[in-house]
């Protein structure tokens, strides 16, 4: 579990982490226990949110556990101090292999407010069309 003293930069570094290494466990424990992950553009096959972080644990585990997908990479391109405390900003680009074969990015950016160490919302903005066609590569 995270300390109170994780600010938000690193609290997006180890969300990038978790990421990284599709650890569900590890993201869900950076949430609060009432914490909320949005998905505020959604497309097949995801939500529109996570309520909790049980839900983000749940649906992130059966989310990264079926998909081909395996992540090379996550760069992240920039990262975004908000005026207002505990809310960071973080572009990035996720490579990811599909099992069949191939290498996609995946362009996303997530803005998280973190208070006392643990994200109370989490909005994300991934592009749901290369994860689509990433998804299907391995297909025909």
């Amino acid at each position: 579990m995270p300390t109170a003293t994780r600010t938000a930069r690193e609290t997006l570094a180890a969300f990038h982490d978790a990421m990284r290494t599709k650890d569900a466990d590890a993201l869900a424990d950076l949430y609060a226990p009432d914490g909320v992950h949005e998905f505020p553009f959604p497309f097949p096959g995801f939500p529109e949110r996570y309520v909790g972080r049980e839900e983000v644990r749940a649906g992130y585990g059966a989310s990264w556990g079926a998909t081909p997908l395996r992540v090379r990479e996550v760069r992240a391109t920039a990262v975004h101090q908000s005026e207002e405390p505990g809310v960071v900003v973080g572009e990035h680009v996720v490579v990811v292999e599909h099992s069949a074969g191939g290498t996609f990015s995946v362009p996303g950016l997530v803005v998280l407010h973190v208070r006392e160490g643990f994200i109370t919302l989490a909005r994300d903005y991934m592009d749901g069309l290369s994860v689509t066609r990433a998804r299907g590569a391995g297909e025909g």
